[in-house]
């Protein structure tokens, strides 16, 4: 899940470690697709040795998309799973290791948060039910029209958890996949392909880590490897700092806040559900055939550097007369330790810590200030330091006072500004309706009048917290009578808190940089201390209990679904959720209390669920687990991950003759064969073998009849009990040349930042000729003119070309006003080098203008002709330059 507002935090604090990923794109010939060719150099102008995907960041967007329609059966969502990894591989292009990873079961303390998000999604699924249905009949009922309601089987996207069918039947065609792309693309024959599914244990994005230290452990080991990691949490940032590897890149997709989003009721676009009017929707041509046609950008990629990062954590945590030696990586392990005051996966932020509040700023200050007291750092590979953290914390708390008392009035001067801006808005609304009034625009009416008018209504709520009222004396007293119902005099209780979060913080940075230290320790409370309540936590903490077990997958099942999932569960074991006579139905309400907590939006909020007695829930399920078929034994086992690689790799011989011999005994792989990679092999249960048809899960797609892959079980090398991994750069290790510049540290320097394209800081940006500024200037006029186009009350007029016959002017007005400040814009951006963002706005502009225009086939292509269309625009003798101009911008 990640850290929220992290990475919009780091982002502009450091601009530099973004960089923009460039895309080779596949051409198409006669109707024929070809691919792109990724055993070519990377043009990123970088290459990546291992490639890791923390996979859950890829389901989640593929089976149940924002943005665009959702497949439509669980074929689909498989293909779409296969083209997004291509679409990545094609990218990052690795030439060793392609490590694929599936959260598998969490430990206990990631559970509880689990449990929080399918329980909200559970309710907000009900809740959006109850109000399309109520939504509908008021819309009716003034005359609205809506679409006929379709019954379709909504997507239940609690299914992607282990141990249910989906997550089963999602490795089955991971591994097809892996088979396929090994036989049959050349890009892929020298790689060495890992698959963790979800049958094994742990988040995804621990498992890769957990990879790379025990192979960092290894005397074979490259320490100059480039890992690039793919996933969408922030958290993974600071997994990356944490790894001490010099190249070490994070790939992700581009966030682009305040995409449209159909409503749910008619299908448009432009408001929200509750905002529906129940207007018709406008025919796109004479049969309504260019429907749901807009030109859509498709996603974009960007790289983020930790190279980069670590130089600017360098010049920041450098601290000069230290009374010990400064050592740079026990800083870099320090700062991502108090990240984790702002917020994490296992624990509740501190009150006083806000990271829009500029929080980590914060800490980073008072950590410089109080670090020559400490006499030393504040971990160290991974363990923490009890006594020189108290002192921090103490420090914290002697503002804790003032930090309360500014959010209120940031919060109340917010509310007064907003306030101002509705009045402002509110005539400028009065002026646009008046014009969509007078040209009589009920499309420009649905666009911007029911858009504009949902978030300028902000809900006018008290200030957040009001009962605890942090910025009044007392607010301590208030605040834990409020939370945990008890009286501020009961220091016991207070101390119990702090005793559990200060565990939960040696848990946390024990989980990111030496592995799971306890599957059964989780944080018990829903809401953290003060800083100023961490007193005497020196031996608070001793040690997690030794040699615990993760739970099988149905038990997680039975730990993080709602009654409402309980579909993905056996049947005696799903009505342990509903039967009033259950010994744990109180472990599944039907509803449930959402604490905003200082925040303005639910799903910020905390829900106060029950948490789940382990003992009492094993006790229940004893009764169950009788009732189980062979199939769901299966399902509710531990697996193991899988290696695959192709017939040319150099290993390919020594796991073959593993098959022939039938060796069941483990087989420690030889390092001079696999780029170093240690660790032991057994035979697969079901194994892909060469030359035995691999067939497709996929009814779409084709079965591997001519298989050259081969896969065995991979498990990694075993270090002893109680062994540390060194938090250290390695022997050998070489840092990359430095990327930042003075330039880079000053800030309102007057310069405008722009993104770099590419890992190259010297690649030549892309101009425009004369005639490119000439196309565009006619791109203006010709926008303009539409524009002004008056549509006859008798006839609508139509704007005839290429590739729309028949389009109403009115459509063509409405789009072409958006297009019309972007095409402006650019001719005056362009006469400077072109950045990335300005190449893809010229980008989405070309796809759409070529919708619009036509070009005179008749006039000489060396010439170019004059832009025209047959009934709006005005002829010009002014030669446009011909098509090439279109095709330069495009790669712009």
């Amino acid at each position: 899940m990640g850290v929220p507002a992290f990475f919009r935090w780091l982002s502009r604090k450091y601009p530099s470690i973004i960089v923009h990923c460039v895309e080779e794109k596949g051409k198409e010939c006669n109707g024929v697709r070809i691919p792109v060719d990724t055993t070519k150099p990377n043009p990123n102008e970088v290459e990546f040795d291992n490639l890791y995907l923390d996979m859950n960041g890829i389901i989640h967007p593929c089976t149940h998309p924002e943005d665009k329609p959702a497949p439509k059966n669980e074929d689909e969502m498989m293909v779409a799973i296969f083209e997004y990894i291509d679409r990545l591989f094609n990218i990052v292009r690795p030439r060793r290791v392609l490590y694929m990873a599936i959260d598998g079961v969490a430990p206990r303390a990631k559970m509880n948060q689990q449990r929080s998000r399918r329980f909200r999604a559970s309710k907000e699924g009900v809740e959006l039910v109850e109000e399309k249905s109520r939504v509908r009949e008021e819309v009716i009922q003034k005359g609205g029209y809506l679409p006929p309601e379709e019954i379709k089987e909504r997507f239940d996207s609690n299914c992607i958890t282990p141990g249910t069918e989906f997550m089963d039947n999602l490795a089955q065609c991971l591994r097809y996949y892996v088979a396929e792309r090994l036989t049959n693309d050349p890009g892929w024959k020298n790689i060495v392909v890992f698959l963790s599914d979800a049958s094994v244990p742990g988040e995804g994005e621990h498992k890769i880590m957990d990879f790379i230290r025990r192979q960092r452990g290894q005397p074979n080991h490259d320490p100059n490897t480039h890992h690039c990691l793919c996933g969408a949490d922030a958290d993974l940032i600071m997994l990356g700092l944490a790894t001490h590897e010099p190249n070490f890149t994070i790939i992700r997709e581009e966030f682009k806040p305040n995409k449209p989003r159909p409503c749910g009721l008619c299908g448009q676009t432009g408001h929200e559900i509750k905002a529906c009017q129940g207007m018709p929707r406008e025919k796109q041509g004479q049969h309504d055939e260019f429907a749901n046609t807009m030109p859509a950008a498709e996603q974009e990629f960007i790289f983020i550097r930790l190279c980069v990062l670590r130089e600017y954590l360098a010049r920041e945590l450098t601290m000069a007369s230290l009374p010990f030696p400064f050592d740079f990586e026990r800083s870099v392990d320090d700062w991502v330790f108090m990240c984790f005051f702002v917020g994490n996966d296992f624990l509740p932020h501190l009150p006083s810590l806000e990271i829009r509040e500029g929080a980590i700023d914060r800490l980073v200050g008072i950590y410089k200030d109080v670090v020559h007291k400490t006499g030393g750092y504040l971990t160290q590979n991974g363990y923490v330091n009890l006594e020189r953290v108290e002192m921090i914390m103490q420090a914290v708390g002697v503002a804790e006072d003032n930090i309360f008392k500014k959010r209120k009035d940031d919060d109340e001067n917010f509310k007064r500004r907003n306030k101002e801006k509705r009045k402002r808005m509110k005539v400028s609304m009065m002026k646009m309706m008046l014009i969509f009034w007078l040209y009589s625009l009920n499309s420009f009416y649905r666009i911007f009048v029911v858009n504009f008018s949902s978030p300028l209504c902000i809900n006018e709520c008290d200030h957040p917290c009001v009962s605890c009222r942090l910025w009044e004396e007392g607010w301590k007293q208030r605040y834990y009578k409020n939370k945990f119902d008890v009286d501020a005099t009961d220091e016991d209780f207070r101390r119990k808190v702090v005793q559990s979060y200060v565990e939960g913080l040696c848990w946390v940075l024990r989980y990111y940089y030496q592995g799971c230290a306890s599957w059964k320790w989780y944080f018990p409370f829903h809401y953290a201390p003060f800083a100023s309540d961490f007193k005497d936590i020196k031996d608070m903490f001793s040690d997690f209990e030794k040699n615990t077990k993760p739970f099988k997958p149905l038990e997680q099942l039975m730990g993080v679904f709602p009654a409402a999932s309980g579909n993905f569960l056996p049947p005696t074991w799903r009505n342990l959720m509903s039967s009033p006579d259950s010994p744990i139905i109180d472990f599944y309400p039907d509803d449930f209390a959402i604490d905003l907590n200082g925040k303005k939006y639910a799903w910020q909020g905390v829900a106060l669920l029950p948490f789940v007695d382990e003992r009492r829930l094993r006790a229940a399920l004893a009764d169950v687990y009788p009732d189980l078929t062979s199939e769901e034994k299966r399902r509710n086992s531990l697996g193991s991950d899988v290696l695959f690689l192709g017939k040319s790799h150099p290993l390919f011989d020594f796991i073959h003759e593993l098959y022939r011999t039938e060796s069941n005994e483990g087989t420690e792989i030889p390092a001079e064969l696999c780029h170093g990679i240690q660790g032991r092999l057994n035979l697969d249960d079901d194994p892909i073998l060469p030359d035995n048809t691999v067939r497709s899960p996929v009814p779409m797609l084709r079965d591997v009849s001519q298989n050259t892959a081969i896969g065995v079980k991979f498990k990694d090398p075993p270090y002893p009990d109680g062994f540390v991994f060194k938090a250290v750069l390695l022997p050998g290790a070489k840092i990359p040349s430095k990327v930042l510049k003075p330039e880079d540290w000053v800030r309102g320097n007057g310069q405008p930042w722009r993104p770099q394209l590419g890992f190259n800081p010297n690649r030549q940006q892309a101009h425009l000729d004369q005639s490119g500024f000439r196309a565009l200037g006619y791109v203006h006029i010709y926008i303009f003119n539409i524009i002004n186009v008056k549509t006859s009350k008798k006839k609508k007029k139509k704007v005839e070309h290429s590739c729309f016959p028949e389009f109403p002017v009115k459509v063509v007005q409405t789009f072409c006003i958006f297009t019309f400040t972007s095409v402006r814009q650019i001719r005056t951006a362009v006469r400077a080098p072109v950045s990335p963002e300005i190449g893809r706005c010229v980008d989405n502009s070309c796809t759409v203008l070529h919708s619009l225009f036509i070009y005179d086939e008749n006039l000489s292509q060396d010439t170019g002709g004059p832009l025209h269309s047959r009934d709006t625009s005005p002829q010009t003798t002014d030669p446009l330059p011909n098509w090439s101009c279109w095709g330069m911008l495009r790669l712009v």
